[in-house]
């Protein structure tokens, strides 16, 4: 018997490209960013220069806190202390925390109160409650998805709704993982009940600083840009995030990613990289931060930021389902001008949903 393997066929994706303007009234770009919840990486490219300015360093240095609560009941997502003064008085943010979408059970906590629990066909069944299977079956339905707004009448503590997910997560299921989790605007006081009954730690984003000296970069990356090809400039800016050299041959043996074509040289460039559970709140205020950069006089007239979502968060785009495929990818890079237009390209597995 002969297996074909196609080792030179990536798996497929799915990239959403639109440019506009921060100007224009129909401008969907605070929607966007506020639709990907868990944001675990952000990147950002600046030309032209060795260090960042102290406005933009001092964004990235005030990134929010967050938590690790290691080995949580999540039964206690539920706990009626914890619904009153944090998911009813904000937005909380929660994903568990080295969990495989294919294989383990994951769960996230959403900023409007969606709690979404991504189960196999065994758990699913001893939680006993109502669920739908997962969009990415096989021939077989092996995975589904329980999905409850904690802030609807229904699953008001004491309701029908809520002792019967509560006696399945308590009782039956009796699912426990490590969690992250953010408050946004209370913080930690705000998830202080919880974290006070379990043993959690706070963590502040990592950042990283990198300068890159004779970077090569597209020559046409103006925001009239229109011969530069999505996939090739998202190829090359992935590459420039990893360190990775683009100097090279389209024969070469070790690499085959170049810089695309035309190109030119910029003498200095910082790559700067935050990592954690990041809220789209912090994000909005370094976009504003860029936008106000690039309003001053530069020889470089662009800045690119790149957002990069949780690879096994349950959910991508909204309160769409993450596909458990092939990839994890669910990411968006934005191109910024200072005519203050910007391109924007949005990017998932080839089988989750289209992002907004």
């Amino acid at each position: 018997m002969k297996i074909k393997v196609e080792l030179d066929q990536p798996p497929r994706s799915l990239l959403v490209s639109e440019r506009s303007s921060f100007r224009d009234q129909r401008t969907r770009i605070s929607s966007q960013v506020e639709q990907l919840h868990f944001n675990y990486k952000v990147s950002v490219l600046l030309p032209g220069c060795s260090s960042a300015p102290r406005h933009l360093d001092s964004v990235f240095n005030t990134f929010n806190s967050f938590y690790l609560i290691r080995n949580l009941p999540i039964y206690e997502l539920l706990d009626k202390n914890f619904l009153e003064t944090a998911v009813y008085q904000g937005s909380v943010y929660g994903v568990s925390y080295r969990t495989r979408i294919d294989e383990d059970n994951c769960v996230a906590l959403m900023p409007k109160g969606h709690l979404t629990l991504s189960l196999d066909k065994d758990s699913f069944e001893v939680l006993g409650v109502e669920g739908k299977p997962s969009r990415f079956n096989h021939r077989t339905k092996c995975r589904f998805i329980v999905s409850v707004d904690l802030t609807d009448s229904s699953m008001a503590p004491g309701g029908r709704g809520y002792q019967r997910l509560l006696t399945g997560l308590r009782s039956r299921l009796q699912l426990k993982t490590d969690f992250l989790l953010s408050h946004y605007p209370g913080g930690g006081a705000s998830l202080q009940t919880l974290l006070s009954r379990y043993d959690w730690s706070e963590h502040r984003p990592q950042i990283n600083r990198h300068t890159l000296t004779d970077l090569s970069c597209p020559a046409l990356l103006t925001s009239d840009l229109q011969s530069c090809d999505p996939h090739s400039f998202l190829e090359w800016l992935g590459a420039v995030d990893a360190n990775i050299s683009c100097e090279n041959s389209s024969s070469s043996f070790l690499s085959s990613l170049v810089c695309p074509e035309p190109k030119m040289k910029v003498s200095r460039a910082l790559s700067v990289s935050v990592c954690g559970l990041l809220l789209p709140q912090d994000v909005h205020r370094l976009i504003q931060e860029i936008r106000c950069y690039l309003e001053q006089p530069h020889l470089e007239t662009w800045v690119c930021l790149t957002v990069h979502g949780f690879a096994d968060s349950p959910v991508s785009w909204g309160d769409n389902e993450h596909s458990v495929l092939r990839g994890g990818e669910n990411f968006y890079s934005l191109l910024m001008f200072q005519d203050d237009t910007y391109h924007l390209h949005l990017a998932t597995g080839a089988h989750d949903t289209c992002p907004p």
